[in-house]
């Protein structure tokens, strides 16, 4: 796991949070085991159980009470990862092989499977009405997102209400929860709890946002899969719809995108139009204004270091390059 700066202050939880998941998703099935652990192994930077161990920091940090918490969140989003790999056909993420690319779809779904059950489990330890409430509801609410997504994969009348309504199931909603789950179980405020819930709101927007353009600007070695994923597979993202807008002639994006076997030509022609056009640009100016909300809500909560990790992370989302 690749540390960040901003995590001085929680890295040896982190670690701990670490080797508690990977202890917990150990099983006697051999290929349930390999496919759990090769996903483990291929990282990530633990976003959403940081979240929590920080949120939790501005309060009464008990890890009992944000250990289960953290754990849960990221074998949720552990399991979505792999779901999406075999939606989206993914061979290779964060420069790694998927589950998909070594064991195929059927071992797949069932590790994602094993791991939201996984997830039920340990939030069953967790003694509070609400953190059970809310998972439950960003569960279901993360589902509809992506089954938004493949519904609405090719089709051109796409508009930015869609789009947003999208991004906000399938990764604001998870980083609402995780900020606000790390408030409650420490003992925050209503207001306070409220004002975490929106910075992680408006961070998981720009961070969607971000990984937008990123499909279309990153190189392969920054971003550990094909660049140009979400164009082969006809999702709407904002660089697209905001070139579309912007095109005299929308017709020839149009068809690319509605192409089911794109060639790397059509791929580079896709995205020479969205920077052209302005529209890698103008999709950074919106992750921008969301990072500046997710800063501002940052002003409600105590001026302790928490505070400063939480600021420093919504910039570093804003300038990230993978």
């Amino acid at each position: 796991m690749k540390q960040l700066w901003f995590f001085n202050q929680i890295n040896n939880d982190l670690k701990r949070v670490e080797q508690e998941l990977e202890k917990f998703i150990l099983t006697d099935s051999p290929i349930l085991r390999e496919s759990a652990v090769h996903l483990f192994a291929a990282g990530g930077k633990r976003l959403r159980p940081a979240f929590t161990l920080l949120a939790g920091r501005f309060y009464d940090y008990k890890k009992e009470k944000l250990f289960p918490v953290a754990i849960a969140l990221e074998l949720i989003h552990m399991a979505t990862l792999v779901h999406d790999d075999v939606v989206d056909a993914s061979m290779m993420r964060r420069g790694w092989p998927t589950v998909k690319a070594k064991w195929g779809n059927i071992v797949s779904i069932q590790t994602g499977n094993y791991l939201l059950a996984k997830s039920l489990k340990m939030i069953s330890q967790i003694n509070h009405p609400e953190v059970s409430r809310i998972l439950a509801e960003v569960s279901v609410e993360m589902c509809r997102g992506e089954i938004q997504q493949i519904r609405t994969s090719y089709d051109m009348r796409q508009n930015l209400k869609q789009y947003y309504y999208r991004i906000k199931r399938k990764t604001a909603m998870l980083i609402n929860a995780s900020c606000r789950l790390g408030a409650i179980v420490t003992g925050a405020s209503k207001r306070q709890i409220w004002a975490l819930g929106a910075y992680g709101h408006a961070l998981g927007m720009a961070f969607q946002i971000v990984d937008d353009v990123l499909d279309v600007t990153a190189e392969v070695q920054e971003l550990g899969k094909p660049v140009g994923s979400d164009l082969r597979h006809g999702i709407m993202t904002l660089p697209v719809i905001v070139a579309l807008e912007r095109l005299p002639q929308r017709k020839i994006l149009e068809d690319i995108i509605v192409k089911k076997d794109k060639t790397e030509a059509d791929i580079a022609q896709a995205i020479h139009l969205m920077i052209e056009t302005g529209a890698v640009k103008e999709s950074m100016y919106w992750a921008d204004l969301y990072i500046k909300k997710a800063k501002k809500y940052m002003e409600e909560m105590p001026n302790v270091p928490a505070r400063k990790a939480l600021i420093d992370l919504a910039e570093f989302v804003g300038a990230r390059k993978f």
